[in-house]
């Protein structure tokens, strides 16, 4: 096979690129499709006649413009999609639209395209100062932001391996072959400092020279496996980006398979991910076709070759050794390290194991080098972490800040804030096994060494914000029970433990509770903390210990007064009546199921909370809002 001319392409596609008068980038990220971004694509194409393939660009559209309208991985703002990004190359500045429906669209090409103008109620409204953002350096969302992962998720089209190679694409994975050595790129990657971005934080760069000079027989495979099986509820980093920059990712992977020394790699998404399936496998596919995946890769002697293995969406498979043997055909069941994969993975052969966001982050290291790599983070967590900002918050979606970023400027300088004025009350970081934040800890640096002392993780990077009407005790209960139904059951400590604090925290909820199960709760969970195998069962009390540690009030008001301060478990409410509220409209009585509430027209009613099943139909239908639950 000759070898690529990435010059060559890189060039043919400037060249096409350039005759272009104007860019319709439509973000589909999965919140924005749920919200219509396909239709409003479809739209664009109707409305403009234009390519959506950059090979194919044709001129003479209905405009008498050349355009080019592109789905785009995820912009980030997911609360506010679906998102269209304008750009011109006739010195109109981008234009950045949110919330755009279906019929917005022939008004955009009408105004915008046609003749420039902005259609102001589709532009950013900043909620502090009223002001129209027109692009996204203008919205507080993007501006605190530092994409280097993330840096062409959502301005690029992720299905053309062309338009990745005229970004300059490939040229790092180049370099390390024909300019450097194996060694020489590890020991870059670890001065760099780069950390997983998995959950455990293990230095990248030492894992790859571990597995390096680890012995084998000449001709034996190594493998670089890919972990893309991201399962926490709430997080979405992974996918986004094997859905907006799949070739970055591939890139990233074929590095690390040199400096590692594989030659054969697998990318391990799980299957509920179809788009980010299909978008990898297709830059694998497009790599191979222009001869960037095989043999004697740009005649340097380097090999290398992958494919997509489906995860079925086993939360354990994160697990490292329970994904190994996932694709080796087995179930999914994590093993005791040592040996680590690096010694002993894949078929019994080293293998690295990285997550998809490290590799993405390898182009940056490769490109910038190690220094301006390390003036993001901190000293010892440098660089930035993708986190996918969610629950009650004013702008949930995709974000990349740097290391050590306070939990503050998290929420109320990124996402906005809390919104309906509510106080905040807690943060769940690092997904089910992680932990809770709660107002004490807004100032505090975001990086690994400081949640791991909290009992916290970074873990993948969920975060989810809770306001003061959020039961503290419901969400431990709710992950609990998530990690217990993913629990692979090879352990006792991780099969029983769990099975067990989930039983004493819906005791809890239900007002059954004595105190003694609060004991019992905190000594099971360090237990199960402590003997578990694998990751998963060691961090899955964490959410129960934090919260234990910030909110024992909550626990106690639950078991010793039968109150929820949050006022959210049903168990535990008590529904009355406000006389000075109600009318007498009988309405309540007509429709409470348990003939509970009692009155005559036009006098104030009253509540038997001997006889109310606290269903609260009589709460959701009174219209006078008389009746309230405690």
């Amino acid at each position: 096979m000759p070898t690529v001319e990435l010059e060559t392409i890189k060039a043919a596609t400037r060249e096409k690129m350039a005759h272009l008068q104007y860019r319709v980038l439509v973000c589909n990220g999965t919140g924005c499709i749920a919200n219509g971004a396909r239709q409003v694509y479809n739209a664009f194409l109707t409305k403009t006649g234009a390519c959506r393939n950059l090979v194919s660009v044709k001129t003479g559209d209905p405009c008498h413009m050349v355009g080019l309208i592109s789905q785009t991985g995820c912009h980030g703002l997911c609360q506010m999609g679906p998102l269209v990004l304008i750009r011109a190359n006739n010195g109109f500045k981008d234009v950045f639209y949110c919330g755009v429906r279906e019929p917005d669209v022939a008004e955009i090409v009408e105004e915008t395209i046609k003749k420039g103008r902005i259609v102001d109620r589709l532009l950013y409204t900043n909620p502090q100062s009223g002001e129209l953002c027109r692009n996204p350096g203008e919205i507080p969302f993007y501006a605190r932001q530092n994409r280097l992962a993330l840096a062409e998720c959502g301005l690029i089209d992720p299905e053309s391996i062309e338009e990745y190679i005229q970004g300059g694409g490939y040229s790092m994975l180049r370099r390390a072959a024909l300019e450097m050595t194996p060694r020489e790129v590890c020991e870059l990657i670890r001065d760099s400092g780069l950390r997983g971005r998995g959950g455990a934080g293990f230095p990248t760069g030492r894992k790859w020279l571990a597995m390096l000079e680890q012995p084998g027989k000449p001709g034996e495979p190594r493998y670089l496996v890919c972990n893309g099986d991201e399962g926490d509820p709430g997080a979405f980093m992974d996918r986004s980006l094997m859905e907006g920059d799949p070739h970055r990712l591939l890139e990233g992977a074929m590095i690390a398979a040199f400096a590692a020394g594989a030659t054969v790699g697998y990318f391990y998404i799980r299957t509920e991910y179809p788009l980010a399936v299909q978008r990898v496998r297709q830059a694998i596919n497009d790599a191979r076709r222009l001869g960037i995946l095989g043999e004697n890769l740009f005649g340097s002697g380097f090999r290398f070759d992958c494919d997509v293995v489906e995860g079925a969406g086993a939360f354990v498979c994160g697990e490292e050794t329970a994904l190994l043997a996932s694709i080796e055909g087995k179930r999914g069941m994590p093993r005791h390290k040592p040996p680590f994969p690096a010694q002993e993975g894949l078929f019994g052969k080293p293998t690295v194991v990285n997550n998809v966001e490290t590799l993405a982050t390898i182009r940056y290291i490769m490109e910038q080098g190690v220094s301006a790599f390390r003036r993001f983070g901190t000293v010892l967590s440098p660089g930035t972490k993708t986190f996918a900002l969610t629950g009650r918050v004013r702008h949930t979606g995709l974000i990349e800040v740097p290391m050590g970023t306070t939990l503050r400027e998290v929420i109320y300088e990124i996402g906005g804030g809390i919104p309906g004025d509510k106080k905040f009350k807690a943060a769940q970081i690092g997904g089910p096994s992680g932990g809770c934040l709660g107002e004490t800890h807004l100032d505090l640096s975001l990086d690994f060494e400081n949640l791991t002392a909290l009992g916290a993780m970074v873990g993948s990077g969920g975060i989810v914000v809770m306001d003061e009407e959020t039961c503290i005790v419901e969400v431990s209960r709710f992950f609990m029970q998530f990690t217990q139904e993913e629990s692979c059951g090879k352990c006792v400590l991780c099969r029983e433990g769990t099975k067990q604090m989930l039983a004493l925290l819906q005791d809890i909820v239900d007002g059954t509770a004595e105190l003694e199960h609060l004991s019992l709760l905190e000594e099971t969970a360090r237990a199960v903390k402590a003997a578990s195998l694998c990751g998963l069962g060691k961090s899955a009390p964490n959410p129960v210990l934090s919260t234990l540690t910030l909110f024992r009030n909550e626990y106690l008001a639950h078991i010793e007064r039968r109150l929820c301060p949050a006022g959210a478990c049903q168990a535990l409410k008590v529904y009355a009546v406000n006389p000075d509220l109600c009318k007498g409209c009988t309405l309540c009585v007509s429709k409470c199921p348990a003939g509970a509430i009692h009155g005559e027209k036009r006098q104030a009613h009253r509540i038997d909370v001997t006889s109310c099943t606290k269903c609260g139909v009589c709460a959701t239908i009174c219209k006078f809002k008389a009746i309230t639950a405690a």
